[in-house]
């Protein structure tokens, strides 16, 4: 019972530090449950599903406040889906090492980015020019330059595909710099676009055989409470303080990542 307690203390705090950020947060629920000995199979389709509920509590959070933009998910969702494709299938040109380190290079970069001041509000572009699509969230006009964020964006998903993510640590990046939305719009567009993922991976796992619902059903209470606290404490946080707790959350992760790409080659054993 009081490994229940903290495995579940644990998976709160992710929650509610992950939905913040508009990050996932997967790859945390996982290596949590695994720890806790959890089998792997089981703790992957564990850990989709309540990242799907986590992500889920958060996006009605953004959707009731407006700063979910569904037209640039829709277009940023279906562009890193099939170049993600393409990363995937060429992944085996490269050592699982050499994808760790990718891995983590990605990250540190992702998280470098973010710490690049950024206007909240940026001058919209009046007329129509070429390669710029103008949409409106809520009542506010936003003008996207394709001839930048496409191929932006299909990078991103290549890399995704390339080395296994579901892309969460990169999504609000690429939505902030190369689509030039705010960090909350941003935040709130990727837990659409996770949730999307997290559900189609859960289904995928769990045709299998590997759900355990009296397992993955406690946790995913406490996650919808912490998707629920993680998006209202996003609305109420400065920008600026969002970007530095998500540059330093992924900077976590790629430490461990080299930490473990280090490990599982010997560097770490001689």
């Amino acid at each position: 019972m009081a490994n229940l307690f903290v495995i579940g203390g644990l998976i709160f705090i992710v929650a509610v530090a992950m939905t913040m950020v508009g990050k996932g947060g997967g790859n945390f629920y996982v290596v949590i449950l695994a720890l806790a000995g959890v089998p792997m199979y089981q703790a992957a389709t564990t850990g989709q599903f309540i990242l799907f509920t986590a992500s889920l509590a958060a996006m009605i959070v953004f959707q009731k406040n407006k700063v979910v933009a569904w037209q640039l998910a829709i277009l940023i969702g279906g562009t890193t889906s099939l170049s993600a494709l393409a990363g995937g299938y060429f992944s085996h040109l490269f050592s699982e090492f050499t994808i760790k380190l990718i891995f983590a290079s990605m990250l540190i970069l992702a998280g470098a980015i973010m710490l690049i001041p950024v206007p909240e509000k940026r001058e919209i572009v009046e007329e129509r020019r070429v390669g710029y699509w103008r949409f409106k969230i809520g009542k506010e006009m936003h003008a996207v330059n394709l001839l930048i964020a496409l191929p932006v964006t299909i990078l991103t998903g290549f890399g995704s595909g390339m080395v296994g993510v579901s892309g969460g640590s990169f999504l609000v990046p690429l939505m902030v710099l190369a689509c030039g939305v705010s960090m909350q719009i941003a935040v709130g567009t990727a837990s659409t676009l996770i949730a999307a993922t997290a559900f189609m991976g859960f289904s995928g796992h769990a045709l299998r055989g590997d759900f355990y619902p009296h397992v993955a059903v406690p946790l995913a209470a406490i996650t919808v409470a912490g998707g629920i606290i993680g998006g209202k404490f996003s609305l109420k946080t400065k920008p600026k303080n969002l970007k530095r707790l998500f540059a330093y959350t992924n900077w976590l992760a790629a430490v461990f990542m080299v930490i473990n790409a280090l490990s599982t080659s010997g560097f770490l054993t001689h």
